[in-house]
């Protein structure tokens, strides 16, 4: 399209010295260790707490087991603030600068509407990419600094081993974020179709919470929402599942067919919102 390119790099320029985008790509990744932190500073109280009463010494151990339901738990929730972060900014975006007026100045410079809409997607996935690797190495790095982590033990006996607990994590990572493009794409969708970049946060924000809310009224359709399998303040994704299992309980019910659901169900709902934002700018008085 016409002006891609152009839209792009402008995007990019404006995204690496843009505050709302340092917040977007910092804050999840404070939160995260942070977090982590605090855990730690409790189950160390918790521990000096059984030491002096004497508690704990009559009853089986899992060892192991705290520090990596720590660090999923960790994520989780890391994962949950970039994908709330990254619709509002994906509803910002393009409001924004219809706000302040730069949208003209850039349409006159023959970049055509839906090259610029495609432009800020590529730019706020960037962004998000960004967003998840600070987020993960932060929670990492302060993990193993604050733990020890092996395999869950209980008794002597192990649980789950630390290759099984590698790729559980790793699975309940690309579960949770195959459903980010889609809640992107739904803020973009947002973002073109209201008036004021206030309205476009709140509406985005309020939407995606209300998904959330009610996704489990929804009955056996929740399957098909991107909702259900992101990581959320009312978490149901398998990240949430992995949380169970490194933590060594044995009756986490895997269903394949909502696994296989959680890996197409979120693409076909992003393409159908990219697709209503080119229509929608087309037609918008900006």
């Amino acid at each position: 399209m016409d002006g891609f390119i152009t839209a792009l790099k402008a995007e990019l320029f404006v995204a690496l010295r843009s505050n709302p985008t340092r917040l977007v790509v910092l804050l999840p990744a404070v939160i995260s260790a942070l977090q982590l932190v605090l855990m730690s500073f409790r189950s160390a109280g918790e521990q000096a707490r059984d030491a002096l009463t004497g508690q704990g010494f009559n009853q089986g151990t899992v060892d192991g087991a705290a520090a990596w339901g720590a660090l999923v738990d960790a994520m989780s929730t890391g994962l949950t603030l970039i994908g709330l972060t990254l619709v509002a900014y994906a509803a910002w975006s393009f409001a924004a600068d219809k706000d302040s007026g730069a949208l003209r100045h850039l349409l006159i410079r023959r970049v055509s509407r839906r090259a610029l809409v495609l432009a800020k997607l590529v730019c706020a996935h960037i962004v998000g990419a960004l967003s998840v690797a600070l987020m993960l190495a932060a929670a990492i790095l302060t993990a193993n600094g604050l733990w020890d982590f092996g395999p869950v033990v209980e008794d002597g006996y192990e649980l789950i081993g630390i290759d099984e607990i590698h790729r559980e994590i790793r699975t309940g990572l690309t579960l949770a974020l195959i459903p980010l493009p889609a809640a992107i794409a739904l803020g973009t969708l947002i973002s073109v179709s209201t008036q004021n970049a206030t309205q476009a946060i709140t509406a985005a924000l309020g939407l995606t919470l209300a998904l959330d809310i009610f996704k489990g009224l929804m009955g056996n359709f929740s399957g098909y929402l991107y909702v259900t399998y992101q990581a959320s303040l009312l978490n149901e994704s398998y990240l949430n599942d992995v949380g169970r299992l490194v933590r060594g309980f044995s009756d986490v019910l895997i269903d394949p067919a909502a696994l296989q659901l959680n890996q197409w169900a979120p693409w076909p709902q992003m393409l159908v919102f990219v697709t209503l934002s080119l229509l929608v700018v087309g037609y918008r008085k900006l």
